[in-house]
């Protein structure tokens, strides 16, 4: 493990507490442990105070130290053990964390390196010349899917190009870091495959149901013959004749007992929830509400600029007559709902308000885009 030291003290404050806000929720933190337990706080309360202050500063672990009748060496062992805790100051408008392990490293996570190298410190932990923006190269960061990718605060981003990354790092030290959407960066949502589902994208065929009266009579004979047998029984030698070997006699009460067996399966059947409804079918290509199309012009728009749309939906959009980004930012609700329906995605087009950035587009172009949402189309 790398040696962790606290920073020079010319970068540490006079002193450290708690905002109003925070010194609230601390307090609840340390009511939530037993009397007599309450250093168990101490990784929330160190976690707090680097949330408020960007990292944990030589004051600060004095002051949770005290607030939790600990010796200061204790908490500064524990602030120095666990690499989330930044030790010294870190950009204040964006601490890039790039992972570096193996997933990520075979997808380019030294391009990523590289671009934060001269994008922000040619070395990891120093920051700009702004103070805005720093940078560290950290282990995996749990979407090896996704790969590669940066963390910053507590969202991630995946899927990433150096070019992509740019422009992140860009937003961020404009103070606009609000506006990207965290997660992927491409045509995918979450861990999906890019572009949408490949496999299961239509209703599978439904088995057959055999006759509900021979399932219940199955069903009942089972269980009679599934009846224990008795120690006594198993342990005599075994005879086929009907006459001495009881087992190869029909019980007197075996019709009793399957006629009881055939009631309860049917009270369960009856009882059973009805089947999950079948999933809803595309709407029709006839449909009323489908958008209009137009013949494909010399120079269609890159539809690929709207975020949520990729190559494959792009060419879905194509082949249903949508090739500008007018038609799009026309659309109605029925008309949005027509397509979200025939593309499967479950509201998609509203979440990611595809008719606003086509307006952006159509009216002048990733200018207008810039100014309306302050990012770069993808």
């Amino acid at each position: 493990m790398s040696v962790r030291r606290l920073a020079e003290d010319q970068f540490q404050p006079a002193a450290f507490a708690f905002n109003d806000e925070n010194a609230l929720r601390a307090e609840k933190t340390i009511k939530k442990y037993p009397a007599g337990r309450q250093q168990s706080a101490v990784i929330p309360l160190l976690m707090r105070a680097q949330e408020q202050d960007g990292w944990v500063t030589r004051p600060a672990i004095e002051k949770i130290a005290d607030m939790l009748d600990m010796a200061y060496i204790r908490v500064l062992e524990v602030a120095t053990f666990y690499t989330q805790f930044q030790l010294n100051p870190v950009g204040t408008r964006a601490h890039v964390q790039v992972c570096g392990t193996t997933p990520c490293m075979l997808r380019g996570s030294e391009s990523l390196m590289a671009v934060c190298k001269s994008k922000i410190h040619h070395h990891p932990f120093e920051r700009n010349a702004d103070g805005t923006l720093s940078w560290e190269e950290v282990e995996c960061l749990g979407a090896c899917v996704n790969a590669p990718m940066v963390m910053i605060g507590k969202d991630t981003y995946e899927d990433l190009t150096p070019e992509r990354l740019e422009e992140i790092i860009d937003t961020f030290e404009a103070g606009n870091g609000a506006s990207i959407t965290p997660g992927p960066q491409i045509d995918r949502h979450f861990s999906s495959p890019e572009g949408g589902p490949t496999t299961l994208t239509e209703d599978e065929p439904k088995a057959k149901k055999a006759p509900a009266k021979k399932a219940v009579a199955e069903a009942a004979t089972a269980k009679v013959d599934a009846a224990p047998v008795p120690p006594s029984e198993a342990a005599r030698p075994k005879s086929t004749d009907a006459e001495t070997n009881a087992a190869l006699k029909t019980p007197a009460t075996a019709p009793k007992a399957a006629a009881r067996n055939v009631k309860a399966v049917e009270e369960q059947a009856a009882a059973a929830p009805a089947a999950a409804p079948v999933a809803t079918a595309k709407p029709s290509l006839t449909d009323k509400n489908r958008p209009a199309g137009i013949e494909k012009p010399a120079a269609p728009d890159d539809l690929k600029l709207i975020s949520g749309v990729g190559p494959k939906i792009e060419g879905t959009l194509h082949e249903l007559g949508i090739f500008t980004f007018a038609q799009v930012a026309s659309w109605k609700r029925a008309e949005r709902e027509w397509v979200d329906g025939y593309l499967n995605f479950k509201g998609r087009i509203e979440r990611d308000d595809w008719v606003k950035q086509a307006k952006a587009l159509a009216k002048g172009g990733e200018a207008e885009y810039i100014k309306v949402f302050g990012k770069k189309p993808r």
